[in-house]
């Protein structure tokens, strides 16, 4: 095992009180350094966790996170917490199934006070933490540590406004790592904040205070300074904004200056009143290759080290195709425009904003906004694409409803990226709930590709042959063996078999087609039948032919409440058409634990084998 010097020593947050300044410097480099060598060879977020080594050794030091509430938002910012916290021993199973998960996890460790997945709740969860606190009458301190682009969406500032006149004893902690408000703040608002927060120029200020007050006028004089003082505040700093929620403004502090910060998180407990410190960190910092291209090193695959190259070259992508093939059509037609809620480069539109900037726009994390923006862009007339993650759009719920499909014309397009299992994220952003929820809206209809073909295919059909909004879902990662274009038609026969019959779609069609192979290698012949567009009414023809079958299987990678094979269930209950046996093969009534996509499918019996199995039980 490699010597990691004084990083092994560490073995509680209670040993970190114990190190001298240059101790904790050394310290600094050491959990970098593990970092780096860990997370290349598990994958996982490295920038962001790089760029607050130092917050995170600063809030271990000054607060106990046994006890104390810290929550990182958005969660993948949380390794060195977690390396600080007793969890270090388990890195090399970061992201790996029944190991450490990469976001914070309260069935891990008591210092984890909450799941953290998505951005911009940190807020909200920590208001509510401190409001328990008081109306139990405990002690201990709340703090939120949002940055990363997480203060771009506006749940935040809906919970900012709530918490600064709450009155609360809580501490937001904005990590500023230049993805969100660094243009605000310059030399003077630094000097100035700095010289606001030193321990001289508060004891002046008291000193002041205690010698003006007893004195004829000195009330007044008091008062003048001080409106003179929010003059200029208000003229040069970025706290303005802040201070007018109610909070108590502390910074910009240099996010990599332990001391600093020892001194700023000191002074916001001792205040005992909504507080905003502002840190200013450094995506990537000490690792050059990060520090160069924050973006590409924010989520990594098993790289080299030495390098930063990937071990791996990855190839196209659902992704990919998507960008190149919305970027075609978008130089020939003007009318179309691509939306993004802060992931241009998940979802493969870097190309598309680099060609065509007028007509792509990120929103930022405000998934809502997204939605809504899509929705009147459309309604006058452009022809609109937005693209998010499945487990992302959960949040525009409301949105795709109220905004597009209650008027049921609106033909707007979303790209779901990610949807079914994504793997080493786990619950948090595996996109198992789309069909359920988009199912359940009228007129929304969904696509679901099984290679590149279907998807350029799909686009097209989205964009020009569509009078209501369009979901296309697709996985995260490439194609499979299945290479057909099949999209001119709802329900099409893929695989011929007598015996028993496969229903699925999207990528899990290749799970189907292997699962009927190895049937027809036990001499069970099986038919696959593969759904282009999920939540169509099924034909009377794809009924009758169903009825034929003594084992119908329905194969998704999505939940089983709102899945198409309860759906399909009762259509043939309905029918009269109901097959002897009937097997739902789905991710089940649970949320998903983080691991490879392959085991994860193993875990739920929807990988070729488990299906297979289960058939050939059935029919013998």
């Amino acid at each position: 095992m490699k010597d990691y010097g004084i990083l092994d020593r560490i073995q509680s947050p209670a040993d970190l009180k114990k190190l001298e300044p240059a101790e904790l410097k050394q310290l600094c480099g050491m959990i970098r350094e593990f970092l780096i060598d860990h997370v290349s060879r598990t994958g996982g977020h490295l920038a962001s966790n790089l760029g607050v080594v130092e917050l995170s050794v600063a809030l271990v030091r000054e607060f106990d996170p046994m006890r104390d509430r810290i929550i990182y938002d958005v969660g993948h910012q949380c390794y060195v917490h977690k390396i600080l916290t007793g969890r270090r021993d388990r890195f090399d199973s970061l992201r790996q199934l029944d190991g450490l998960c990469g976001f914070m996890k309260p069935s891990e460790s008591d210092a984890d006070p909450c799941i953290t997945g998505h951005a911009s709740s940190s807020v909200s969860v920590a208001l509510g933490m401190a409001r328990a606190r008081t109306l139990r009458n405990e002690k201990y301190s709340v703090i939120a540590v949002i940055g990363d682009g997480a203060l771009t969406g506006g749940m935040a500032y809906e919970a900012l406004a709530n918490a600064g006149t709450s009155g609360e004893p809580l501490i937001v902690v904005l990590n500023d790592n230049n993805m969100s408000i660094d243009k605000n703040v310059g030399g003077m608002a630094r000097h100035l904040a700095r010289l606001r927060v030193s321990s001289r120029y508060l004891n002046a200020k008291n000193t002041v205070r205690r010698i003006l007050t007893p004195i004829p006028g000195g009330k007044s004089l008091l008062v003048t300074g001080s409106k003179v003082k929010g003059m200029i505040k208000s003229a040069l700093l970025p706290s303005s904004m802040f201070e007018q929620m109610g909070f108590h403004y502390l910074g910009p502090v240099d996010g990599h200056d332990l001391k600093a910060l020892d001194e700023h998180l000191q002074l916001a407990r001792k205040l005992k009143k909504p507080v905003l410190v502002h840190v200013m960190t450094k995506k990537g910092k000490g690792y050059e290759p990060a520090e160069r291209a924050p973006e590409k090193f924010h989520g990594v695959s098993k790289f080299n080290p030495y390098t930063g190259e990937p071990m791996a070259k990855s190839g196209a992508s659902f992704s990919s195709v998507f960008g190149e093939e919305l970027l075609r059509l978008a130089q020939k037609d003007s009318r179309i425009c691509a939306v993004t809620a802060a992931m241009p480069s998940g979802t493969g539109l870097s190309e598309f904003a680099a060609a065509l900037p007028d007509r792509f726009f990120d929103v930022g994390i405000a998934e809502e906004h997204a939605v809504a923006m899509t929705a009147g862009m459309a309604k006058q007339g452009l022809r609109l694409v937005c693209a998010i993650y499945s487990t992302f759009l959960q949040r525009g719920y409301d949105q795709l409803i109220h905004d597009l499909a209650i008027e049921g014309t609106i033909p707007a397009v979303f790209a779901i990226d990610r949807a079914g299992i994504v793997g080493a994220d786990g619950a948090t952003h595996n996109g198992v709930f789309d069909v359920a929820y988009l199912r359940s809206i009228p007129s929304m209809r969904i696509l679901a590709p099984a290679n590149f073909a279907e998807l350029r295919s799909m686009l097209t059909q989205a964009l020009y042959h569509a009078n209501s909004p369009v979901a296309i879902r697709y996985p995260r990662g490439g194609e499979g063996a299945f290479r057909e274009d099949t999209s001119g038609a709802v329900e099409v026969p893929v695989y011929d078999g007598t015996d028993a019959v496969i229903v699925s779609y999207g990528i899990m069609i290749n799970k189907a087609i292997e699962a009927a192979e190895k049937l027809r290698d036990n001499g069970i012949s099986t038919a696959v039948w593969k759904l282009n567009e999920v939540a169509a009414p099924f034909s009377e023809q794809f009924l009758e032919e169903l009825s034929h079958f003594s084992v119908v299987v329905v194969l998704e990678d999505v939940v089983e409440q709102g899945s198409i094979g309860e759906a399909l269930a009762a259509e043939l209950a309905k029918t009269g058409r109901a097959p002897r046996r009937l097997l739902l093969r789905n991710t089940g009534d649970r949320f998903l634990p983080h691991g490879s996509v392959s085991e994860i499918e193993r875990l739920c019996g929807i990988d070729a084998e488990s299906v297979a199995a289960a058939v050939l039980e059935e029919i013998k």
